[in-house]
């Protein structure tokens, strides 16, 4: 689950966007670094990202594709959790780990959905 969200020029960056959505999302919101995708910036380092989080199981990775434009993604912010339930990048895999995908995604994939718009609808509410 992604989209791409335009944002109103005062919170055109993470700092101010995370103190907003802080204070108006209910939701726990922290400026970390991206494990997830292990995106690093020019000069090499780890690549900050918002979370939004509203569960142990169910947040929105936001990070800036240009200068007013927010890509948000669904993550599973706990990283016991997303090693088991997140998708898996792995080239190769077995016919059972194949399977228990398939199992883990049709069982998560209506609740992920409703927790990606209950959490997207905070962020479109500043958009532009």
């Amino acid at each position: 689950m992604e989209n791409l969200i335009q944002i109103k020029q005062p919170y055109n960056s993470l700092d101010e966007l995370c103190k907003v959505l802080k204070k108006e999302s209910g939701f726990e919101c922290s400026k970390e670094y991206d494990v997830w995708e292990h995106r690093t910036d020019t000069s090499g380092q780890m690549a900050p990202c918002i979370v939004l989080k509203k569960s142990g199981m169910h947040a929105v990775k936001l990070l800036f594709v240009n200068e007013n434009t927010v890509k948000v993604n669904h993550i599973i912010p706990n990283k016991l959790m997303h090693a088991y339930f997140g998708k898996s990048v792995k080239v190769r895999r077995s016919i059972l780990e194949v399977i228990t995908g398939a199992i883990k995604q049709a069982v998560l994939v209506k609740s992920q959905q409703q927790a990606f718009e209950e959490l997207e609808g905070k962020i479109k509410s500043l958009a532009a």
